[in-house]
């Protein structure tokens, strides 16, 4: 075609230490689909992905696994491939960050932005760990908050407090790897001089290249002004070495973007395809990332300046999408809303997926969400009851004594060309990723289809003498429908579509074949597609929460001690009883507990002290308790502690708990309290 485009279209890489669940499978279905929409309007348009494949995590997880991080990295792409081939994912290539592609160029850039003067050295003073010697990223340290010492909190910030800090703040810290206590130790590290391209990423980021909202949200970054990128790590670090530099290792977050552009050299390689006509300085190609909102800052500020920098093209679009929620709740594995990719295809038809994900999908950042009992409806009518059953109950009356053969007019000329004319805005709706609305649209052809068949009423027709041919004329007018229908829905429903091409006998292509079918033979009908059976989506749930009861049970065994000089907490400083009778310590009943969207180690309760109102507390017990376990119980809070602003909600009290390094324990009055009590 004339106005061919060339397309290069890439999602974010996963990472290469665990299985795929569906919030992976959210952006590659969004991609999957805007990539298959492109190649049916006969553009020429290549996807490419890989795993994420480096970092200290993999490293660690194969030393666990007793297997070298080339082992499992390899283990896991071939997992990663098998489940995006399950849901229909049609990459050109799928590589991996590991790769001699990547190394080269990722040794190219580096060695062009140190070049440009663009990368700056300094020590800095980081916390090791002695025992595994190895530097620590703030998530593998732990202790207890110097604000509200509350034990077991990450370090960099509290989740029952919302303090920030830095990990050497720390009360009693250890290393989540070895359970040892960290010692400062000053490292040399390298550092991309971000703030140099200000200028450059301000002009960038408002050029329609990212859609408002992201783009605002940087405008705030830069507005507040951007600091050099820490872009090294010490050995040992499973990655690649920084040229010249011994013992020094790329950050992944650097080497990873680049994985895109190593996937494609690869591809370029074993398919005579020039590198240079995709990302070379003068491309003209169009480039496009489908990512998720929390790595926008990678790919919206320091991808594009290390792009500009090296001399190579950024981006034509950046396309951020939101998080995956289950059942109203953010995916997790604690709250039963984590559901792997092999879990859903070991239960489940992946076109269910595709479709309800495209029934959901905007060009907005908002998060979407997989309510199960709305899933399982909207596929059941909308794909079950509309789209197939058009062709199901269409079919019968042209292949029962008709030999399949279909009528050679239309019997409503205008309702079949006000479908075809749809076309072009369900077209647009693809390109600009509005998906939901695209499948609107295609249901009120599939509506109005169906509205047409019971209007007419060709079952009545076909007990009535003389009617034989305006029975097959209707039958007919909906099979041409369906075919528009599922044409529309190809991109989303690949395996459904080849299923219906081979039961009419004919291509399904848009926008190049939109012609009906006239004095044309059909095939026998198959059934295309049966309901989704509630006992199947409550049998994966299922699954999915025995898989994880049992991986949770074996990462308990593995988890490091703390290595103290004593289990027992030293007394704090001495107080006197007018000190202590101001603190008022009240017996409450929990009333209901609740998980926290956002905080890992939170229960939001509600508690009666005996008043009239409740009062409502922040409790890190999450680790220990099911908020269904929770309720109705007593224990002991203390009731005049001045509320306290936290980053998920309004504190009003504290309740009472001990802990060790083993478990946190609720501390519960004697039966025959009740709410209100004061404890003396």
């Amino acid at each position: 075609m004339a106005d061919s485009r060339d397309i290069l279209v890439t999602s974010a890489l996963p990472y290469a230490n665990g299985s795929l669940h569906l919030g992976h499978l959210l952006e590659t279905i969004q991609t999957d689909i805007w990539v298959r929409f492109q190649k049916a309007q006969q553009h020429n348009c290549l996807y490419v992905c890989a795993d994420d494949a480096h970092g200290t995590a993999i490293m660690l997880k194969a030393e666990q696994q007793g297997i070298t991080p080339e082992q499992l990295i390899e283990k896991i792409r071939s997992e990663h491939m098998a489940d995006l081939d399950g849901f229909l994912v049609e990459f050109n290539n799928y590589h991996s960050t590991h790769s001699e592609e990547n190394r080269e160029i990722s040794a190219e850039i580096y060695t062009r932005l140190r070049d440009n003067g663009h990368i700056a050295s300094r020590e800095i003073s980081q916390l090791f760990d002695p025992e595994k010697e190895i530097f620590l990223a703030d998530r593998y340290v732990k202790g207890t908050c110097p604000k509200c010492k509350a034990e077991d909190q990450y370090g960099d910030n509290c989740e029952v407090c919302s303090a920030t800090y830095s990990p050497r703040d720390l009360i009693n810290p250890f290393s989540t790897i070895s359970g040892a206590t960290p010692v400062e130790k000053q490292s040399t590290h390298f550092f991309f001089k971000l703030p140099e391209f200000q200028d450059m990423l301000k002009e960038w980021t408002t050029s329609g290249t990212l859609q408002p909202q992201i783009a605002n949200k940087l405008g705030e970054w830069l507005e507040a002004g951007l600091q050099e990128w820490d872009i090294s790590r010490d050995a040992p670090y499973f990655g690649f070495e920084i040229p010249g530099e011994p013992g020094k290792y790329f950050y992944v977050w650097l080497d990873a973007p680049i994985g895109y552009m190593a996937s494609f050299k690869h591809y370029c390689d074993n398919n005579n395809v020039n590198f240079d006509d995709y990302w070379g300085k003068e491309a003209t190609s169009e480039l496009y990332h489908f990512i998720g909102k929390d790595i926008i800052n990678f790919h919206g500020l320091f991808w594009p300046a290390m792009l500009e920098s090296s001399g190579f093209r950024t981006p034509t679009a950046v396309y951020a999408h939101g998080f995956l929620t289950v059942n109203g709740a953010k995916m997790s594995k604690s709250r039963g809303t984590f559901i792997t990719a092999r879990t859903y295809l070991d239960h489940l038809d992946p076109e269910y997926l595709r479709y309800y994900f495209a029934a959901k999908l905007t060009s907005q950042v908002d998060d979407i969400d997989l309510n199960l009992e709305d899933f399982i409806a909207r596929v059941n009518s909308d794909l079950v009851g509309k789209v197939v059953n058009i062709a199901s109950r269409s079919a019968k009356f042209i292949t029962k004594g008709n030999d399949g053969m279909m009528a050679d007019t239309l019997h409503n000329p205008a309702l079949f060309e006000h479908a075809v004319a749809k076309g072009s805005e369900i077209a647009a709706y693809y390109a600009s990723r509005e998906y939901s609305k695209a499948m609107r649209e295609i249901m009120a052809i599939a509506d109005a289809t169906n509205e047409y068949f019971d209007s007419c009423e060709p079952w009545k027709l076909a007990k009535t003498e003389g009617k034989e041919q305006a029975v097959i004329d209707v039958a007919s007018q909906c099979i041409n429908l369906f075919k528009l229908i599922v044409t529309y829905l190809k991109p989303v429903l690949p395996n459904t579509a080849a299923k219906a091409a081979a039961f009419l006998n004919a291509p399904l292509d848009w926008p190049t074949d939109q012609q009906p079918l006239l004095s044309h033979q059909i095939n026998k009908f198959k059934p295309l597609m049966t309901r989704v059976d509630k006992d199947k989506v409550d049998a994966m749930v299922d699954a999915q929460a025995k898989a994880l009861a049992k991986e949770q049970k074996a990462a308990s065994k593995n988890k490091p001690k703390t290595k103290t000089a004593s289990s027992i907490e030293p007394l704090a400083a001495e107080i006197s009883f007018d000190d202590f009778i101001k603190t008022d310590l009240r017996v409450a009943k929990i009333v209901k507990a609740e998980h926290v969207e956002g905080a890992k180690k939170l229960l939001k309760l509600t508690l009666d002290i005996g008043l009239d109102d409740t009062r409502q507390v922040f409790s890190g017990i999450k680790s220990q308790y099911q908020p269904e376990d929770l309720e109705g119980r007593l224990t002991v809070m203390v009731a005049n502690l001045a509320p306290r602003k936290m980053k998920f909600g309004l504190s009003e009290g504290m309740v009472l708990a001990a802990a060790d390094g083993n478990g946190i324990y609720l501390l519960e009055p004697h039966s025959g309290a009740t709410p209100g009590l004061r404890v003396t």
